[in-house]
């Protein structure tokens, strides 16, 4: 549904996106994260036809981005960051317009938006003004008008900000309920717990290139390594770090516990209990440590490291 090769944006002499590469199938849910300044919303402009590609190419519904534009347009929906709303217009007046603009029979102009209100929790606002809806209605009403025509794709940018924890769960629904209509949704966002629940797979933008791709788990194995095993004791470790060094990789300790890695934990872990019982040693837990999303992109955009294997290659 969505496909790129060698997707390129130049600005004059600055490079705002370089040769991006990227496929994203039915129904699949990729989160596009980077910083600000980044490239993603250039990415999104390139994709959506507002903004022509200097270089490269992409196609989207199976249209191509600049040649078959307006195709492009009837077939993605859209949720910018600037919502664009009338304030002086009621929500069900907004719709219709939107419904009129996208060329919608009459009936139709009616039912979407109410089908869609119900589902978001604003179906008793549709009657007041804009201008009088909080910020976090505003932002399910845009969402409501990027899924009027029914599209098969959904560019979303930043569709939960500015809402409380109940809308944010509504809309988290939603996207996942899209996933299952077949339905293909590009997220860029930088709530990083909602991208990992969201998206089947991620792809981490910096300076305008992919630098990561992948599914969460994917990308904490190759980046952050083996699993982080944590073992915390009843007593001190005292010597117990020299008694283990030789079985496992030791990453950290404390007054009484230590952490380790291991790339055999179901043949390691069995082990370091007999030997820990051998000396004698009270064990209080043997746990996986978490590694979240986070980690994964600290390590990537905030300490800068290189691009991982079989992604695009970042030029320093």
């Amino acid at each position: 549904m969505i496909e790129t090769v060698n997707l390129t944006k130049h600005f004059d002499d600055f490079v705002a996106v370089q040769d991006v590469n990227i496929t994203v199938n039915p129904g699949e849910v990729l989160a596009l994260l980077g910083p600000n300044g980044a490239g993603k919303t250039t990415t999104v402009r390139m994709l959506t036809s507002i903004f022509t590609p200097t270089s490269g190419s992409a196609r989207v519904a199976g249209f191509d981005i600049v040649s078959q534009a307006e195709d492009v347009r009837a077939r993605v929906g859209v949720l910018t960051e600037g919502h664009g709303l009338y304030l002086r217009m009621r929500g069900r007046e907004y719709l219709d317009f939107f419904g009129q603009l996208y060329d919608l029979p009459a009936e139709r102009r009616h039912t979407a938006p109410q089908g869609l209100a119900e589902r978001f929790g604003l179906s008793d606002a549709l009657d007041r003004r804009i201008g009088e809806y909080s910020k976090g209605m505003r932002q399910k009403l845009a969402l409501v008008r990027s899924m009027l025509h029914n599209p098969p794709v959904l560019m979303l940018d930043e569709p939960t900000s500015a809402m409380d924890p109940l809308s944010s769960r509504q809309v988290r629904n939603a996207i996942l309920d899209l996933r299952g209509d077949g339905r293909t949704v590009l997220i860029c966002t930088h709530n990083l717990p909602e991208a990992e629940e969201l998206s089947d797979r991620i792809a981490i933008i910096r300076r305008g290139q992919i630098i990561a791709l992948g599914t969460s788990m994917e990308l904490k194995s190759r980046l952050l390594g083996p699993p982080l095993l944590e073992i915390r004791l009843a007593t001190p470790l005292n010597g117990l770090v020299d008694d283990l060094s030789g079985m496992v990789e030791i990453d950290s300790t404390g007054h009484n516990w230590l952490r380790y890695r291991t790339l055999e934990p179901q043949t390691i872990n069995p082990q370091v209990v007999r030997r820990l019982t051998g000396l004698g040693i009270e064990m209080v837990t043997l746990s996986e440590v978490p590694q979240s999303l986070e980690d994964v992109y600290l390590r990537v955009v905030g300490e800068g490291e290189p691009a991982l294997s079989g992604v695009t290659e970042e030029t320093e």
